[in-house]
């Protein structure tokens, strides 16, 4: 995508109460494909709608499952999509990863299948965690290790974050900035989840 393209060359989700509606630190069991629930996948036919990690069911929130079936139909030209999320352990990290690899966007293409199968070619460079050579501050961590990883400039970039635990879109912001433009990535806050406006 040239720099004088309408769309992000890549867009960023933070996972928890922005990407889907759980709080992985709060959930204890990884799930697998013992525990998908079935549904309508947006009026695109039946697929994995949620996964259950014990009692708690993941689901996309329905903004973020608009934005990947869009990006699925390729209509953000050239634009490629990873996670940044500060997940609180190493186990939230386990349970995140497994979710994104059961829930599905349309049905048979999983989460995981088109972001790093289809925009990654194989390779997953999303940064979930605040594990060493991650922190709690994405800022800091997690958007360098991404520009540095798909070579994507700062100010090509669109980011998603709840913002409800600390102001993620905000650090971005001021510290993300291309020497040249002195310009970041453009932030979104989602304080109640991504839903069809903030998309």
């Amino acid at each position: 995508m040239t720099s004088s393209g309408p769309f992000p060359e890549l867009t960023v989700f933070d996972l928890d109460a922005c990407f889907w509606d759980q709080e992985m630190y709060t959930l204890s069991h990884i799930p697998d494909e013992s525990d998908v629930i079935l549904g309508d996948l947006n009026g695109r036919g039946e697929g994995v709608i949620g996964v259950m990690s014990s009692r708690s069911k993941i689901s996309l929130n329905k903004g973020s499952l608009i934005a990947l079936q869009s990006h699925h139909d390729s209509k953000y030209p050239n634009m490629r999509v990873c996670f940044a999320s500060s997940a609180d352990t190493p186990q939230a990290e386990r349970i995140g990863r497994a979710a994104l690899k059961l829930l599905e966007v349309v049905p048979g293409t999983t989460v995981w299948d088109l972001v790093v199968g289809r925009d990654w070619k194989g390779e997953d460079i999303n940064q979930i965690g605040r594990q060493p050579p991650l922190s709690s501050n994405k800022s800091a961590t997690h958007f360098p290790i991404l520009r540095e990883l798909t070579k994507v400039r700062y100010d090509r970039m669109l980011f998603f974050d709840d913002c409800n635990w600390g102001d993620h879109c905000g650090q971005v912001e001021r510290a993300c900035k291309e020497s040249d433009t002195k310009k970041g990535p453009t932030t979104v806050r989602t304080p109640f989840g991504l839903g069809p406006d903030e998309w």
